[in-house]
């Protein structure tokens, strides 16, 4: 497997009405073409490039996407938030290995948050919920400042409010395994790892753990989130 990551930081360069400027844009260019030339091997049929959210929502993709494919011979593809959730509830199942309990997957992204359900290979429900990362500090904490308690307060009741409104929104019920696969979670566990909070390891992440790393960084200054243990500097 060949991997390599160029740092691009769109949601920096999306407008207010969520398009990618010029800037954003070449910044795509620039990370396909160098993912192509530092490829060892020959690229074939079977190599396929997927855009993620933010270029997905975005008013302008289908200009990014031509743009992209016209300068570097890559036509960019998207998922829709729908097929996101599919592929991680697949992809968890796979991890976790045969087992008849159900499972419960969160996977929390830039731009949506997916949920999906199950007992099979395959999913029973899919929500893919537009409460991202980036969408909620982009529509609720704009100016990279420290939120307020008032504002901390209508974000929570925004977020409650939304998850309410889905019908038959999975539960995390008593023997429902709940697995979350984004990084988001990852660097939260390790926050409470490291602060001797969470229950055994950084691979687990308990909610009063998960409510005390949540205020922690509630708390913090952006320009502090991303010194803290286990936090990156892009996600902080």
């Amino acid at each position: 497997m060949f991997s390599r990551k160029v740092r691009l930081r769109l949601h920096e360069t999306l407008d207010h009405k969520g398009r990618l400027d010029q800037a954003g844009v070449h910044s795509v260019e620039r990370a396909v073409a160098e993912a192509v030339a530092a490829n060892p091997r020959p690229r074939g049929p079977e190599v396929f490039a997927f855009a993620t959210s933010v270029i997905r929502d975005a008013p302008n993709r289908d200009a990014i996407i031509a743009r992209v494919a016209r300068t570097t011979g890559t036509r960019l593809r998207v998922l829709t938030g729908e097929e996101e959730a599919r592929l991680a509830y697949v992809a968890a199942r796979q991890w976790a290995g045969p087992t008849a309990d159900r499972l419960l997957v969160l996977d929390i992204g830039g731009g949506t948050l997916e949920i999906a359900s199950g007992t099979g290979d395959q999913p029973d429900t899919v929500h893919p919920l537009p409460l991202g990362a980036r969408r909620i500090t982009r529509d609720w904490l704009p100016g990279n400042t420290t939120p307020s308690p008032r504002r901390l307060a209508e974000i929570r009741k925004h977020l409650r409010q939304s998850l309410e409104a889905v019908p038959d929104l999975p539960q995390a019920d008593p023997g429902v395994r709940v697995l979350a696969c984004s990084k988001t979670f990852e660097q939260l566990a390790r926050l409470a790892a490291a602060r001797g909070k969470a229950p055994r390891t950084a691979r687990q992440l308990a909610l009063p753990q998960l409510r005390a790393s949540a205020a922690l960084l509630a708390g913090a200054k952006p320009s502090r989130r991303g010194k803290l243990p286990g936090i990156s500097r892009h996600a902080g």
